[in-house]
């Protein structure tokens, strides 16, 4: 089997997980044009049999994403997965639409980010999270990305979380993102859920 199809990927399933499962019941070479988290959700585009040969071409899409934001905790991943680090107090006053999309509109536009440390990026052939998890320090690369746009889609102040979507270039790393929200807003945070709704 040849060509190309969408998974909207589970949570808690690797992307290597998904590709595996659909090699299993196809038969058939098959390869991803970019990975999702474990915990995110979403659009995962597989390559099938000659297919694959057109990953190059693929994996540069700019992406689409709805995500989570959770604010006053911080997480030693920036997600759900790892260790509260710190807590800090959030002002209630934040929770409004207009101050929401003014922090929100201040992000687009082109700018340097630091992925974090809980990630596939390599230095010195390493993976950055292979570092993290042996507890050592290692400067982590700052890349240049592009927020075309983000738009508020809901805030819960009881639950101190806002809900909004964003389109970016490829590699960005909406954990990075949510953290650099967070820290605009006075406080700290990690994302919460995060739900690919586009990669082209």
């Amino acid at each position: 089997m040849n060509g190309i199809i969408i998974i909207n990927k589970p949570k808690n399933l690797t992307s290597n997980n998904v590709v595996n499962k659909v090699r299993h019941i196809l038969n058939c070479k098959v390869g991803h044009t970019g990975t999702l988290d474990p915990n995110a959700t979403g659009v995962l585009p597989l390559l099938l049999g000659d297919g694959t040969k057109f990953s190059k071409y693929l994996i540069n899409h700019d992406k689409k994403y709805q995500a989570v934001l959770k604010l006053g905790i911080k997480m030693s991943t920036a997600d759900v997965e790892g260790e509260v680090i710190e807590e800090k107090g959030v002002d209630d006053n934040i929770f409004s639409n207009e101050k929401l999309e003014e922090i929100l509109s201040s992000f687009v536009g082109k700018q340097t980010q630091t992925p974090p440390i809980y990630s596939a990026i390599k230095v010195n052939g390493k993976k950055l999270y292979d570092y993290a998890r042996r507890g050592i320090e290692v400067e982590v690369p700052s890349r240049e990305i592009e927020i075309y746009g983000m738009d508020l889609i809901s805030f819960d102040k009881e639950a101190k979380t806002i809900t909004f979507d964003v389109q970016c270039s490829k590699g960005t790393y909406i954990r990075s993102l949510c953290e650099d929200i967070a820290e605009k807003l006075n406080t700290v945070g990690y994302m919460l859920e995060l739900n690919r709704l586009r990669a082209r």
